[in-house]
């Protein structure tokens, strides 16, 4: 067959069983060559249409010029245009089921018109050069268990504004090359292990943040080409950081242009309103339930991650599509077939979605954002769990945030809120997140929540951060929370950079940097998270002072730590910290350091244990805790055992010594008293003798 792009019989029955992973490789628009003429292949599902035809600029848009056909029963209309080149705009026009006239984008288009703008563009995907291979191999053997992970969530057009707007409109975005080129190097140093890029995909709304999809193959145009995504993702991939998008399965907008009745019948969404549509949220939900459309949205997973090289998929929403009843008020959903509101088809969707994923591309993971108690997200499959690599921990933030807010005078009467997340920390696979959502429309920046004059909330944020560098679960940190952001975060404008010509932004910058490298540098931080043998409270209920205690376990038991955690204003000199063994405990950050705007410099870095009970454990240290003071202690439970053994032996060894000395002693008694008998019978015979000789 001289047309690769050609949609067979063989792609048709693919199709209709949701299993042609290659989808996007056959319906869109293709540049090639057909009998040694340059064209494009264009394909598109419309089964419900009653004629399609392509319009673009090499047409003058005309709907009668270039109509294509439709001649296999699935209802994908296809044809070759000639002369159509790599950047022509175009458009399908369909006349729908009822005779409407639709003019729509491409939803397999690979690239599309800056928004207000609403055409698909051709774009060449053909000639794209990658040179991550290392990269790619090295991921193969990524754990998610127990390698570091903590991600800069990242929205591109408002992380910095080019300083030379001419000619970029208004808004002044970065391109792609020019953004990794500027990021890469910061969210390394800080030690960032990936990036997670929010509003990717085509959107026609900055303020839905990319929430509400209409081009889901298509980079945002706003940054630039798909080759200059390809160049991000390759920049980033040689700086060593993983890149993971926001991938938005869970609905849709209802623009003309969009997927919503798309060839004049509901193709994408439930026909249902009850199924098909959120009423808060003003969208269209998908139909999992239909072969085609699960093909769409898989084939899309498989496209990022596959073709594009992305690490993994952030999936926003999930709990909207698992419950058929969310956001709805009675007589607004319909109930499964057993009566339950649970959505079976989203749930087969989501194991089927990951078992692909994660199946066919080692190393890549999957990220549900998902806010209920739904269990095993992040199960596996054939357990009838989710199949997801992690889940946002949501509960945990929410508990986070509402202590952390509070003055600390009232802290003590909330302070189950931090150690209840460590109760079912094993449950799932967590990610501990502080992200975008928390920042916005009314919530404050980090900083802005902290209570206190100025100074205090840097203190309370370098000990809110410290608290979550120590927890177990994975971490995400959103933009600009790591400086110091003091305004709430708006699309429209960069994140303040002006602050790090202050002290105290710098300072708490690189408390952040150095939490990180920390967490990177010992494995107790990242090796164990999914395991409870890896972390220990060691004084969960020391309400009245507001101070947690808790250790962090090597799997080898050498590189221990043990956090002290100071949440008042109160500085604690006679402050005494249980620990499990004797031996050296090293200070290996202090978070009220002055060198991270804190007010006090310990010089001791070291501190012996001393026997004694003290937190239920058997040894203790005294440690001079400040106000609001963070101290992390590095200790090893090896050590003290090899002391243990080798006065174990020296005792055994004393032992038999003793028993070895005795053993002669009695041996030597025996002797003595047995030469002793042995005369006094000799004596006796001599005496006996002579006695007889006097008598003879």
């Amino acid at each position: 067959m001289e047309n690769e792009y050609i949609f067979s019989e063989l792609d048709q029955y693919l199709f209709g069983h949701a299993t042609h992973y290659d989808l996007y490789k056959k319906l869109g628009a293709h540049p090639t060559t057909v009998n040694g003429v340059d064209g494009v292949y264009f394909a598109v599902w419309a089964p419900n249409a009653q004629r399609v035809s392509v319009i673009g600029e090499f047409n003058g848009w005309d709907t009668e010029a270039n109509i294509i056909g439709n001649e296999d029963e699935i209802g994908v209309w296809q044809g070759f245009i000639p002369g159509v080149k790599p950047g022509d705009m175009y458009k399908y026009f369909i006349i729908g089921y009822q005779g409407e006239h639709l003019y729509k984008a491409d939803p397999f288009a690979s690239s599309a018109e800056l928004r207000p703008g609403t055409a698909s563009v051709v774009a060449d995907l053909r000639d794209l050069k990658w040179t991550d291979t290392a990269w790619m191999k090295k991921r193969q053997n990524f754990d998610i268990k127990k390698d570091p992970m903590v991600i800069y969530e990242c929205h591109i057009g408002s992380w910095m504004k080019h300083p030379e707007s001419a000619g970029r409109g208004k808004e002044g975005f970065y391109n792609y090359r020019e953004f990794a080129e500027k990021a890469a190097d910061y969210i390394k140093d800080m030690g960032y292990t990936h990036i997670e890029l929010m509003g990717i995909a085509e959107h026609p709304f900055d303020g839905s943040w990319g929430y509400q999809v209409t081009g889901y193959y298509a980079p945002t145009s706003r940054y630039g080409t798909p080759a200059d995504f390809q160049y991000m993702i390759n920049y980033f991939h040689k700086k060593g950081i993983g890149v993971i998008l926001d991938w938005v399965p869970a609905h849709f907008p209802k623009d003309a242009s969009g997927l919503a009745n798309f060839d004049g019948t509901e193709l994408y969404e439930h026909k249902d309103p009850r199924q098909g549509e959120h009423p808060d949220w003003g969208t269209k939900i998908y139909n999992y339930g239909r072969p085609e459309v699960k093909n769409f949205l898989l084939a899309n997973a498989l496209y990022w991650v596959e073709f594009f090289h992305i690490d993994g998929l952030r999936v926003d929403a999930v709990a909207s599509m698992l419950y058929l009843d969310y956001g709805k008020k009675d007589g607004e959903w319909v109930a499964n077939k057993y009566g339950e509101n649970k959505n079976l088809e989203a749930i087969e969707f989501f194991k089927h979605l990951n078992s692909v994923i994660l199946g066919r591309n080692k190393g890549a993971v999957m990220v549900a954002e998902e806010s209920t108690a739904w269990p095993k997200v992040t199960g596996k499959v054939e357990d009838d769990g989710l199949g997801f690599s992690l889940k946002w921990n949501m509960g945990w933030m929410n508990d986070f945030l509402e202590y952390m807010k509070l003055d600390p005078l009232f802290r003590k009467g909330n302070h189950y809120k931090m150690t209840f997340s460590t109760s079912y920390a094993y449950s799932e696979n967590y990610i501990l997140v502080l992200s975008h959502d928390e920042v916005v429309h009314l919530k404050c920046s980090m900083w802005s929540k902290m209570p206190g004059i100025y100074e205090d909330k840097f203190h309370n944020l370098r000990a809110g951060y410290t608290y979550m560098a120590g927890h177990p679960g994975k971490k995400l940190l959103f933009m600009g929370q790591e400086f110091g952001q003091q305004r709430e975060w708006s699309e429209e404008r960069e994140i303040d950079w002006f602050l790090l010509d202050t002290d105290l932004n710098v300072k708490l910058k690189d408390y952040v940097r150095d939490l990180w490298k920390m967490y990177a540098k010992y494995p107790c931080l990242h090796a164990t998270d999914y395991d409870d043998r890896g972390f220990e409270w060691i004084n969960a209920d020391d309400a009245d002072r507001s101070i947690y205690s808790f250790m962090r376990k090597d799997p080898e038991g050498k590189k221990n730590l043990l956090f002290v955690l100071n949440m008042t204003p109160m500085a604690r000199p006679d402050y005494r910290c249980g620990v499990p063994v004797e031996g050296d405990y090293k200070l290996i950050l202090n978070s009220m350091d002055p060198k991270y705007g804190g007010t006090t410099e310990i010089t001791k870095k070291t501190y012996k244990a001393v026997e004694g009970e003290c937190d239920r454990r058997p040894y203790s240290i005294a440690y001079e805790l400040p106000a609001y003071g963070c101290a992390v202690f590095e200790f090893s439970m090896v050590k003290p055992a090899k002391k243990a053994a080798a006065k174990k032996t020296a005792e055994k060894a004393e032992t038999a010594k003793k028993t070895v000395k005795a053993k002669a002693e009695t041996a030597k008694k025996a002797v003595t008293e047995k030469v002793e008998t042995v005369k006094k019978t000799a004596a006796k015979k001599t005496t006996r003798k002579a006695a007889a000789k006097k008598d003879e």
